[in-house]
């Protein structure tokens, strides 16, 4: 039954409670990449993955490259975290320096406290398929459909048309490849593999190929120069490195086939299907994967042996019913979504040079969305910094874990955009961190609990790398990464999960901290040494140093550990001496500061930086991902805030700009958080276009930092999701960014803090249409925009007053406690299961 309830105080609007009802699906329209002619570079191909198997399609015409990857292929092996036996003798000396404020000797002596290199992500290697074409070719289109994550490549050849259609699935765990000629027999190519690691090709059937091959022992990150030969193999001092193998088969075929270590020929086709398997000896964290490692022949050999029985038709089917049930959750229209007929290339162009695409918009919020489907399933490694896409050796910044900024925002968005289990890799990364990271704090530190610094790696590397302290020394990962252990109870409401995996973990990274933290001379609570990733300041004597005290960033970390905490605990109705404990430490922590120039200071002292417009903005971690600082409820920081982004500037990199969007959005300057949005989608990488700022996009969509690094697209797709609902500071607020520019829209299936999917429909900026779902039930606080300003207190009808079990529960004034002025905000009581709907009259 369908209740109807009018609330005259609410501005116009009805609201309704209806029974449960599953999420309609998703209209996906105009979510293709497509081009006009073959990727000419990498930074063109187009990604296709399942979490374990990724492929960068290229689209060439008479030898396609498809570019191989698999989520462990790693170099090195299990961690020693104690490789610098000698590192705690320095930390007292460290501590005294910047006692005396002797802020050079404090860096001199923090080089002392570092340890060995992460390793680097390996590529797997090339599929090169070499198709005899005898004529000339003519109506070309490379495509990528997000919608249903397939990758086409089409073109005439004297009238014959040919079409190569290629997906990875999840179900099959192969990647799936059909070519096909448009006349009998006429298809006529080679199938072969190679890999710029150690590998050798074997024949194993008439219609199957294998690729067997080794990762290096230890691959040394492509910015340093420390080791005479920087990518080794069989290093005797090391564990032997991974062994890898991959299987090419021919699955059905009308043509003819043999297949020698040169690959598989196939002459006088119609259609073929090669199915790709691929496996790593890789055994976990702690295990040599050489001597210890799985058998990765059997394993690439189950893969094929499972779907090789399978139908094409029945391959793609049960992909495309595993992707739909994780993209379909969620769509995003902006403005009528009108999709300009022209290749991604030409829309690109058009936009930076000023255009108007919101189908563009929200083709990029998607993307993003796409991406972590495609690079991170549940029992997988997390996306990395590339995802699972790369091709050297030695790929930038060894395509480890960044966990200063780069990890944690590929996953920003993970709950808001509704995939939330695909969360799971980063928070089991998070669990074995915690035990290496046990170990780098008892022998680096002397203290309890676990740290992890600014690199991790697949062997969950937790120990200060060599290199600038700057970056290298900085120990605040450990605890940063701890807010996503709350932020998916959060936004779940899995009670067990809360009490068996997040909260020891999160108690465990808080008794690091309070073994970290020292008193200074007023009796406060700092962190030392500290940096700010990765900025320079200069003080008072002019010296441009890195390391010093209690930087806002620290204390910011600390002060959202601590509070998740004693949340958990009160949740928990646990561990109450503990929480008390850390209620007293926060109120004893070095406080954020406002600089001269109204900004938010970044160091413990208002010291000039080297650099003023630098690209990492970690003081403002309380504004976001944090919640210290809210325009609400903390004004005075949220403009100091404000000033910091002023006197940043909107530069940067890619992923930079990716957390500045962010940013705005939090400050609820949605016009900013636009702004930035269009600095993001500048084309990159082709002629014409200009590096000197940083930042962009790719044609193939992908993040230009440069070069390319998957957080700023993630960053980006968080930015939008934070521009059309916020929930971190107790109220579901509704559109709380949104720029003139989107003056209409609809948007289904985000979720929100609490176990609540919404979706909006705004016309001219105003709200016509709020679905709410509640998965756990309870209070959901509601903030409406301003299209609503009635004044005083809200009387509610008499209709809902007579239900015995009214939903609605009480209204707020528009100024009241700690809203947004002229917002109008209400509790709704919900169900579990229910649907609630709030529509314009």
């Amino acid at each position: 039954m369908v209740r109807l309830f009018r609330i005259t105080a609410l501005g116009g609007f009805v609201l309704l409670s209806l029974i449960c009802k599953p999420a309609e699906t998703a209209a996906q329209q105009g979510l293709k990449l497509w081009y006009k002619q073959p990727a000419r570079n990498w930074n063109e191909a187009l990604p296709v993955g399942n979490g374990r198997i990724g492929a960068m399609v290229f689209g060439r015409v008479n030898e396609e490259l498809i570019q191989l990857n698999e989520e462990t292929l790693w170099s090195g092996g299990p961690v020693n975290n104690n490789a610098n036996p000698n590192a705690f003798q320095y930390l007292a000396d460290v501590r005294k320096a910047l006692e005396n404020e002797d802020y050079k000797l404090a860096e001199e002596l923090t080089k002392k406290i570092q340890g060995p290199f992460t390793e680097s992500y390996e590529p797997l290697g090339d599929l090169v398929i070499r198709q005899e074409i005898p004529g000339t070719v003519s109506a070309y289109r490379r495509e990528l459909d997000i919608s249903d994550a397939v990758s086409t490549t089409s073109f005439t050849v004297d009238g014959v048309a040919f079409t190569r259609e290629v997906f990875v699935s999840v179900p099959d765990q192969v990647m799936v490849l059909k070519l096909k000629a448009g006349k009998n027999g006429a298809l006529n190519f080679t199938a072969g593999m190679s890999s710029p690691l150690v590998y050798r090709n074997e024949a194993l059937a008439k219609d199957e190929l294998a690729m067997h091959g080794q990762a290096p022992s230890h691959t040394d990150p492509s910015y340093m120069q420390t080791m005479e030969i920087p990518v080794v193999y069989n290093d005797p001092s090391r564990c032997k490195g991974m062994r890898f193998d991959v299987r090419l088969k021919v699955s059905n075929t009308d043509g003819q086939v043999t297949t020698d270590s040169t690959g598989i020929h196939i002459r006088n086709a119609t259609e073929a299907v090669l199915l790709l398997s691929a496996a790593t000896s890789f055994n976990g964290y702690d295990k040599c994967p050489d001597k210890e490692g799985k058998d990765e022949r059997a394993l690439a050999a189950a893969y094929l042996a499972k779907s090789q029985t399978r139908r094409f038709d029945e391959l793609k089917s049960a992909h495309l019913a595993d992707y739909y049930q994780l993209f379909n959750r969620t769509s995003l229209v902006i403005n009528g979504n009108p999709v300009p007929d022209k290749p991604l290339d030409e829309r690109l162009k058009n936009y930076a040079e000023g255009a108007k695409d919101p189908a563009l918009e929200a083709l990029y919020f998607q993307f993003g969305r796409y991406l972590l489907i495609s690079s991170s399933r549940p029992g997988g490694i997390p996306a990395n910094l590339q995802g699972i896409w790369n091709h050297q050796v030695r790929p930038p910044w060894s395509c480890n874990f960044t966990t200063n900024i780069n990890t944690q925002m590929n996953y920003w968005m993970v709950e808001t955009a509704n995939l939330s289990e695909l969360h799971t890799p980063l928070l089991d990364l998070i669990g074995r961190m915690a035990v290496t990271g046990t170990e780098a704090a008892r022998n680096y530190y002397h203290a309890k609990g676990w740290v992890v610094h600014h690199n991790s790696d697949i062997w969950a590397t937790a120990n200060p790398v060599s290199g600038s302290p700057s970056w290298a020394n900085w120990p605040m990962g450990g605890a940063w990464l701890c807010q996503h252990l709350w932020e998916h109870y959060q936004f779940t409401g899995n009670k067990e999960f809360l009490d068996k995996t997040a909260y020891p973990l999160m108690k465990s990274a808080a008794m690091f901290c309070l073994d970290w933290l020292v008193e200074d001379k007023q009796g406060r609570l700092v962190t030392a040494p500290s940096t700010t990733p990765e900025n320079i300041f200069i003080d008072e004597k002019g010296y441009k140093g890195s390391v010093s005290v209690a930087t806002t960033m620290d204390m910011a970390i600390i002060w959202d550990l601590f509070t998740n905490l004693i949340q958990a605990s009160e949740r928990l109705g646990t561990d109450a001496e503990f929480r008390n404990l850390l209620l007293r430490k926060r109120e004893k922590l070095f406080p954020m500061q406002v600089g001269k120039k109204g900004n938010l200071q970044e160091w413990y002292k208002d010291w000039a930086e080297a650099e003023p417009e630098h690209r990492h903005i970690s003081h403002l971690f309380g504004l976001f991902p944090g919640r210290q600082i809210s325009p609400v409820y903390t004004p005075v920081y949220a403009e100091a805030a404000r000033k910091t982004m002023e006197l940043r500037g909107d530069g940067g990199t890619g992923w930079s700009k990716g957390w500045k969007i962010n940013v705005w959005a939090r400050l609820l300057d949605g016009d900013h958080a636009y702004k930035l949005i269009r600095e993001q989608l500048k084309l990159t990488g082709v002629e014409g276009t200009n590096y000197a700022n940083g930042g962009g996009t790719y044609p193939n969509l992908l993040d230009a930092h440069p070069p390319f690094q998957i957080d700023g697209n993630f960053g980006g797709t968080s930015g939008i999701t934070e521009m059309l609902v916020q929930s971190h500071d107790g109220l579901l607020n509704i559109l709380p960014a949104i720029p003139a520019e989107w003056m209409s829209g609809e948007v289904k299936g985000l979720r929100a803090r609490g176990g609540f999917e919404v979706d909006i429909t705004w016309v001219k900026g105003q709200v016509t249409t709020l679905r709410i779902r509640s998965a756990a039930g309870g209070n959901c606080r509601i903030g409406i925009p301003n299209n609503m300003k009635p004044a005083g207190k809200f009387s509610i009808s008499q209709a809902a007053h007579d239900n015995p079990n009214p939903f609605y529960k009480r209204a707020y004034s528009a100024a009241g406690a700690a809203l947004v002025s002229g917002r109008l905000a209400f509790d709704l009581a919900t169900e579990a299961g229910k649907e609630y709907v709030l529509t314009a009259r």
